[in-house]
């Protein structure tokens, strides 16, 4: 394509809405434009790198056995009702009447829209298994859209949804599916980990994986084992236990050890005045959080309940959630705190509480430890876990912190990532089948509920990714597979005859082979000709200039930038090797 007829305007300066560097490069380079927060217009460089990712995600989704289909985007919200996820949901659902006030929704996802299309398409085992995918806009109402393609209110999407007779043909297509995702992501050229991660608001009965793409600006934490390959988000990922539960198995030193020395002296009343926080504690009596036994009250459905974790811990209120079951799950406020445990916030301790105490594995490893005394201005040393607390609920309930031991070999310990979530993969099992009535009759004429798992790809979000791990001072850098163009063709003057006949037979030569090709036919400088496409990030520049006499023009590979002057000849035989490799 010739550049004076592309639609392409660059910025010298991002945007003050930009805050990460995707974001930044991409609005200055012209590949997308914003119309309103969360909303954005792919522009021709956008919309050709957004196809490329398109079609590599149809080759292996096909490759993978599964058909494409197209689904309405505004859904009744009647099968969001049937399904009961309306009100789980939450305000993320876009939510519109039309003129007869009935109510539908935008498509956050297609989970009721899918189940309600096979219960009407698919009766009998025979025609089962089946994989549908889709590639569609959709919307959820973000309550601050950020970081651009990221976190918007309308993003691409590809989501695909499976169907299975039983839980083995279920496992056979989830590690297919997960397969094909990694020959995706592979293909995009993206630095990725899969992950074991928590469902979400999709929900599920089985195993659930993410990929994440490694970013420093990754909105997800990423937990990763130094020498084995497992891997989790901070919301699933699970630290290694040692011991039994409600016995001292390991010293507050290290909770590592395995053989600590256990503290046999009586827990002690100490007056601590207006010590309120964990900082306090430990700068009034020189101790590490880590000898602190933080007690938090929660509201679990309305109910009160006390969360017991190390000092140096955060509370894993996923996890949480998960292990009670609850619906609704949120830190109380400073009333129902007092309401609940008699005692202001602060000084609130696991032992003698009348409401329910779950206790986390690192605290029953613990010899002893402070801990507040349910009585303003008082805190517990000496508290012994095995001795002093209730350890009927004892559970995984924190997040894991660098150097962990891995759960999973004996070697290893845990490393924290930043990640974009790029990929998600779900075993589904009968949660909406069963709800609407998605059914087939088995080999003996039984009805069964068909076995799902649904698979999601952030479309429009890879091309951030990829920004935010292939970039430098000067702007992008494509990977061959998903540049908008392959080669870019610079004359530095389009005034000279000589140069523009060189130029234009490569961009002739170079189209008859198949390169996509962009030919800076512009009466700009040099300079800014250079500038632009050291912004866009075409992989290949060719530049013609003083040395077209002598048959020679400069080979530049953007990734590099290192520069070599090539006999015009040899120009087609090099592009086709760094293409074709």
């Amino acid at each position: 394509m010739r550049q004076s007829q592309l639609l392409l305007t660059t910025l010298r300066e991002a945007p003050a809405e930009a805050e990460v560097i995707s974001h930044q490069l991409m609005l200055r380079a012209g590949f997308i434009r914003q119309l309103a927060a969360g909303m954005y217009t792919y522009m021709p460089l956008g919309r050709r790198v957004l196809r490329k990712v398109e079609q590599i995600v149809r080759d292996e989704m096909d490759r993978a056995g599964a058909g494409e289909l197209l689904m309405p985007a505004l859904q009744p919200t009647e099968l969001w009702q049937e399904s009961g996820r309306y009100d789980v949901y939450g305000p993320e659902l876009m939510r519109l009447q039309d003129r007869h006030d009935r109510e539908f929704a935008l498509g956050p996802t297609h989970e009721e829209v899918i189940t309600s299309l096979i219960r009407n398409e698919v009766n009998s085992y025979r025609k089962l298994p089946v994989t549908l995918y889709q590639i569609q806009t959709k919307f959820r109402d973000e309550r601050r859209p950020r970081f651009g393609l990221l976190r918007s209110r309308e993003f691409l999407m590809k989501d695909a949804y499976s169907f299975d007779a039983n839980w083995a043909g279920l496992d056979h297509t989830y590690w297919t599916m997960f397969q094909a995702y990694q020959r995706i992501f592979t293909r995009c050229s993206l630095n990725f980990r899969a992950v074991e991660a928590d469902a979400g608001a999709i929900g599920g009965e089985g195993e659930t994986h993410e990929f994440m793409a490694l970013a420093e600006i990754g909105e997800d934490t990423i937990v990763a084992c130094t020498c084995c390959d497992y891997a989790a988000n901070l919301e699933k990922a699970e630290p290694r236990t040692t011991g039994s539960v409600g016995i001292s198995s390991v010293s507050n030193e290290d909770e590592h050890d395995s053989h600590p020395s256990i503290d046999t002296d009586k827990m002690e009343k100490l007056y601590t005045p207006g010590l309120r926080t964990i900082n306090q504690l430990v700068e009034t009596l020189h101790i590490e959080p880590k000898e602190i036994i933080k007690t938090l009250i929660y509201m679990a459905d309305d109910q009160p309940i006390a969360i017991v974790v190390r000092g140096d811990h955060e509370v894993n209120e996923v996890k949480v959630k998960q292990i009670l079951g609850s619906e609704k799950f949120e830190i109380a406020n400073a009333d129902a705190v007092t309401k609940a445990t008699g005692t202001p916030p602060g000084f609130i301790g696991p032992c003698g509480l009348t409401i329910p105490v779950w206790v986390d594995y690192a605290v029953v490893q613990m010899s002893s430890g402070f801990a507040g005394a349910n009585e303003q201005d008082y805190h517990y040393r000496h508290v012994n876990p095995g001795r002093d607390l209730d350890l009927r609920y004892v559970a995984d309930l924190r997040n894991i912190i660098e150097g962990d031991r891995c759960p999973r070999c004996d070697e290893g310990k845990l490393e924290l990532h930043r990640g974009i979530e790029i990929g998600h993969v779900f075993k589904l099992g009968t949660k909406y089948s069963e709800k609407l009535g998605a059914t087939f009759l088995d080999a003996s004429g039984t009805d069964q509920a068909m076995i799902m798992g649904c698979y999601g790809i952030g479309v429009s979000r890879i091309l951030s990714a990829i920004v935010e791990q292939n970039h430098d001072q000067n702007g992008m850098i494509w990977p061959h597979a998903l540049a908008p163009f392959q080669v870019h063709i610079i004359p530095i003057s389009v005034k000279d005859r000589l140069q523009m006949q060189i130029a234009e037979d490569l961009y002739s030569q170079l189209q008859d082979r198949g390169v996509e090709v962009l030919l800076d036919d512009r009466e700009e400088r040099p300079g800014v000709k250079f500038k632009d496409s050291d912004l866009v990030g075409i992989p290949v520049r060719i530049v013609v200039g003083k040395d077209a006499e002598h048959g020679k023009v400069e080979f530049v590979e953007r990734r590099s930038s290192h520069k070599e002057s090539i006999h015009i000849h040899d120009v087609e035989r090099r592009i086709l090797n760094l293409i074709q490799h």
